[in-house]
């Protein structure tokens, strides 16, 4: 195990909100986020959802079988088929990455996003204590050093 994974204190596991939907994540992620766009309050029926981008490699469903929910075309929300948890996603065209709902890992209240998206549509109350901030997603070039600045200053399990 590296400094990078006891930094994290990896693995993590996690799981639907009826249990039957486990998974396990073994890499840190990327970087963690807010989205305040309509089309996530609606899916989490709150001001805002909220994402942690995990390398595809370190994520594996460990119990159950997600379902295809929310969203069915070529960006996918997968949810337990029981209790309908939204869980993770799974953005188009970019197979290696996964997009896990950070409430559903079973320790979860390290979690603070690092970037929010969406903030055209934000609700006029709302307020993250993130450090960047996007009125849609951030260009693809911004990635990058969004990330390499999370790896060194993003939140860290206690």
């Amino acid at each position: 195990m590296d400094d990078t994974t006891n930094d994290w204190k990896l693995p993590w596991t996690g799981g639907c909100r009826c249990d039957r939907v486990r998974f396990r994540v073994t890499t840190p992620p990327l970087v963690t986020m807010a989205c305040h766009c309509r089309g996530c309050q609606r899916m989490a029926a709150s001001a805002f959802s909220l994402s942690l981008l995990l390398l595809s490699a370190g994520f594996e469903v460990t119990a159950g079988e997600p379902v295809i929910g929310g969203l069915h075309g070529p960006n996918r929300h997968f949810h337990c088929p029981h209790c309908k948890s939204w869980l993770f996603g799974r953005p188009h065209g970019i197979d290696h990455l996964v997009v896990l709902r950070p409430t559903m890992l079973d320790e979860h209240a390290w979690f603070v996003p690092f970037m929010e998206t969406g903030t055209a549509e934000k609700l006029p109350w709302v307020t993250t204590p993130a450090v960047y901030s996007f009125p849609d997603l951030p260009p693809p070039e911004q990635y990058a050093p969004i990330m390499q600045d999370f790896a060194v200053r993003g939140a860290r399990p206690s």
